[in-house]
Formats: C-alpha cells, structure tokens, sequence
C-alpha cells in the first residue's frame, strides 16, 4: 500500500471513532443522568475491563470505586449493575414493579423470543406466570402431596446410588434424573426410568447449555451477539439443544392431546391444553402452542438443572471437610492450624459436616423412616448446612437481568426504559456484616448461638421480588429430603485428600458450575 493509502486509512479510522464516541456521548446526554461507571469505548463498551469468567467478582471490584449503583457497557448497550443488599433491596422488593421485567439477554432472546415464563415480558408474562403458578400448587407444590413424591423418588435414587457398590462414579445424572423426575411428574405427569436413553439424552443437552451459558462463550455471546453469530464455536449448540428440547415437549404434547380428558386434567400440559381452548377465540391470549412448549421448557430446565447442580454442589462441599479425629497427628494438627487461621470452624465443630448432620438425622428421624418435611423444624444444623450451601454457591450469581419498562428514578439517577438491570446476587450473599468469613464455608452463618436455626433478610439465592424463582417452595423440599435421605444411608468417600479438593466453581458466568468430580458412596 502506497504511504498517502496508509494515511487515508488512518485518518478515516480516527474520524470514525471520533463520529462513534460523539454519537455515543449525544445519546448518553439523551439518556439523563445514569449512574456512575468507567468510562466505555465505542463498539466494545467496558470490555476491556470485564472478565468473561467469574464475572460477578468482577462487578463487585468495581463496585468499590463507583458504589452500589453503576453503569457498565456491554458492546453498545449500558447495564446498571446494583451491588449490596440495600440496592437490590430497594429495586426488587421496593420497587418491584418498575423493575420486574425481563432484561436482553440477547444469546437467549434469539432461541425463545420473549416466549414462555422466564423470558417473556407485559400481559403474556403475566398470564403464564400466573397460570403456572396455580398449576403447580394445583399439582402438589408445596403442600403434602408433593413432599410423598420427593420421598418415592429418594427412594429410586438411593437404590441407584446402592447400585455404584462402592464403586467411582459421577453423581451428575443421578442426580439430574431424581430432580427431573419431580418436575416431570407435574409437568407430563409422567416418571421416567433412570436407564430411559430418551430421557438421559434430554438431561444432557440440558446439562450442556447450563454449562455453555455459563461459560465465556456464553458471557461473549451475549455481549457481541451479531459478531459471535459468525465465530465458530460450542455457543452455536444452545439452538441444537434448544431443538431437541422443543421435540421432546413436542412429543409430549401431542401425547396429551389424543388422551386429553377435559374434565379430569392429570399435569401441566393438559391444564394448559385445556386452557388454550378456553381461550381459543382470544386474539390476546398468551396460551398458544408456542407458549405451551417455551412454557415447559422452563420449568422443565429450572426445575431439573438448579436442584441438581445445587445438590452436586453440596455433596462436594460436604467431601472438601473431612473428619478431624481427637487425637493429633502431623495430618490432623495442620488441618486444624488451617481451620483455626480462617476462623472456619471452633474447637467443639471440629467434625465432619456430614457426619454432624447424620447426628442429627439419626436423633431426630432414625434409621427405621425417611425424613419428611416435619422433622425440619427440629434439624437445625441440617437446615443450617442446606442454607450455607446454597449461599456459598451463589448457584445464580448476577441473578437472571431485570429492566426497567419507563424512566425510572432511583437513588438520585434516572434509568432509562428498557435498560438491562444487573442484581448482584453474590454481593447480597457475600455480605461480611450479615456473613461473617464470607467466602468460608460456615453453618454457623444460620445458627444462632444457642443453636436454633437463624434467618437471614440477605438469604437470597432465589432472587426476590416479582421474579423470584416460581419453584422456590419445591426446590428448598428437595434439596431437604434428597440430602438428608442420603447422608441416612451413606457415607461420602472422596477419591483425593479433602485438602486438595477444590470447590471454587468451574465455570462462572449466568451460573456458577461446579467442577466435574466423582466419589463413592458407602452403605452406613
């Protein structure tokens, strides 16, 4: 290239970044006063500045210079990021109607657009929440009916998992199945065989695209969309799976539809069906056959995906503390300097997680039954553990991305409509005054000092607010009867030092995905 051709392209770069940062700084003018945040650049906005994994610690660093309200660029577009429990507080609960809708996720957005439960906004939002949530309780959700379910599937999984004989295996599947199959029975009212190929190849590509969101592909996905849409890579199978899924309920559905009795509906799908001719003549109606599908995939991913990871989770905590014996040896002696430098446990908890809640279990319930819902109440030490590892993990970091549907004022700013709202799960349940040691490990977090369970305003792990997770009252039976049923009968048998374990996640992005691990499972 001659030297004036050089110059010309130069000069034309330089006048165009210039035109990109006036055009950026005209319509920041015309946005108002937005929070603080750095400075962006033109095209790629801050993300120079953000790491693609572990995102939310990331936010949480720079929330120490710009506050618990603060803007951030992703690509073209400003998010507002709120950091720390009076924040989130204040917008979810507070203001829980300016800040209920769903915010772009623009990776997502292109598969479901805007249909189903999780992703939809307005009247349509509104109507299938609402439907669901009465369903649910119809089928069982919280009452006593759902809690024998949970017991009859504890009961397939602990004879699977007596099935290993001891042996190495990956819990994730086992785990998935069990979970699933509480969802699938209100949702297809239907169990399915743990071996059934057709099922564990769903649990797959729904284990994958937890996985793939979570990852930097997912983070860069979501923030370059129309680039990434030309870059070969794993981000490209969440429309594959999304495919599968979409057959599955597909198939499902037209099942129900040629044994569909009006009068009698056994599930989710049928109620819906029936709903769907009620309305047929609306031309407003939210209950169409999409909605139908994008419906069920919802709360069949939130109810499968969520539970079980949480549950993988937990068993790999409860691995990571092992049993520190009375007497003092080289091994024990530096396990117990370690514990004591980070405050973790005292003299009189230095105990095997699992084995103080097998104490526990076998005081209160015993060998001779499984656990039920009524025993919580007396099992605070279970509950304790249940509840500090569904803090520590933080399984939904940044939770799902809210917005705002109007200019909103808040805390002396003003957001503009349809800005994508960032709230800081972790920061809430990081918090070293509510928390002490936060990034410890500690029942104690929800134990009061003479023992009694302790609750926590910052406990939030299913956001709150409008969005809050429509299974929460599901997810916190299960996670109770599944693990209290499996430290009943087994002991966890790590295959490495507990020392060596590590319990930082994965992958950190829309979710925080534990390592892949296996263990044994030993008959008590």
């Amino acid at each position: 290239m001659e030297p004036l051709g050089t110059s010309t392209v130069l000069l034309v770069i330089c006048l165009s970044c210039l035109l990109l940062s006036a055009i950026w700084k005209s319509q920041a003018n015309k946005r108002g006063k937005m929070p603080p945040g750095p400075p962006p650049l033109p095209l790629i906005g801050n993300a120079l500045q953000l790491k693609t994994n572990h995102l939310d610690l990331t936010l949480s660093k720079l929330s120490e210079k710009y506050g618990p309200v603060f803007t951030l660029h992703f690509g073209m577009k400003p998010v507002v990021v709120l950091h720390g429990y009076d924040a989130v507080k204040e917008a979810l609960i507070d203001q829980a109607e300016e800040f209920a809708p769903r915010g772009k996720m623009p990776f997502i957005d292109k598969y479901f657009q805007g249909k189903g439960i999780i992703f939809s906004n307005g009247e349509r939002w509104k109507q299938l929440r609402r439907f669901a949530l009465t369903t649910l309780r119809n089928f069982g959700m919280g009452k006593k009916s759902i809690e024998e379910r949970i017991r009859e599937e504890a009961q397939y999984l602990l004879e699977q998992l007596q099935a290993t004989k001891e042996q190495p295996f990956d819990p994730t599947f086992l785990l998935n199945c069990a979970t699933s199959n509480i969802i699938c029975s209100i949702v297809f009212g239907k169990h399915y065989d743990y071996d059934d190929k057709k099922f564990l190849a769903i649990m797959a590509v729904m284990n994958e695209n937890f996985e793939i969101v979570s990852s930097p592909w997912g983070q860069v996905a979501n923030t370059f969309p129309s680039f990434m849409n030309l870059i070969p890579g794993p981000h490209h199978r969440i429309g594959t799976n999304l495919e599968k899924a979409k057959a599955f309920v597909t198939e499902e559905m037209e099942a129900h539809k040629e044994t569909l009795d009006p009068s009698s509906p056994r599930d989710f799908i049928d109620c819906f069906l029936v709903k769907q001719d009620q309305e047929k003549n609306n031309e407003a109606s939210a209950f169409t056959t999409e909605n139908l599908i994008r419906s069920t995939i919802d709360l069949f991913t939130a109810g499968t995906e969520t539970t079980s990871t949480t549950l993988r989770y937990g068993l790999l905590i409860l691995q990571k503390y092992p049993e520190i014996e009375g007497k003092t040896n080289a091994g024990s002696t530096g396990v117990l300097l370690c514990f004591l430098h980070v405050g973790f446990l005292t003299l009189s908890l230095l105990r095997l997680l699992s084995e103080k809640v097998r104490e526990e279990i076998d005081r209160v319930v015993g060998r001779s039954r499984f656990p039920c819902m009524s025993d919580r109440g007396e099992m605070p030490y279970t509950d304790s553990v249940i509840h500090e590892i569904q803090r520590f993990i933080s399984l939904v970091p940044m939770s799902l991305p809210h917005s705002v549907g109007k200019d909103t004022p808040f805390r002396g700013y003003t957001i503009p409509k349809d800005t994508t709202v960032f709230p800081l799960l972790t920061s809430v349940l990081f918090d070293g005054k509510e928390f002490p040691n936060p990034t410890q490990f500690d029942p104690q977090h929800f134990l009061n000092k003479d023992g009694t369970f302790r609750k926590s305003d910052y406990f939030m792990p299913f956001s709150a607010g409008k969005r809050v997770c429509a299974g929460e009252g599901l997810a916190r039976m299960e996670l109770f009867l599944f693990l209290a049923s499996i430290l009943q009968n087994f002991r966890l048998k790590p295959l490495t030092d507990p020392q060596d374990i590590d319990i930082k996640p994965h992958l950190s992005s829309v979710g925080n995905v534990p390592p892949k691990y296996r263990l044994c499972v030993m008959p008590r």
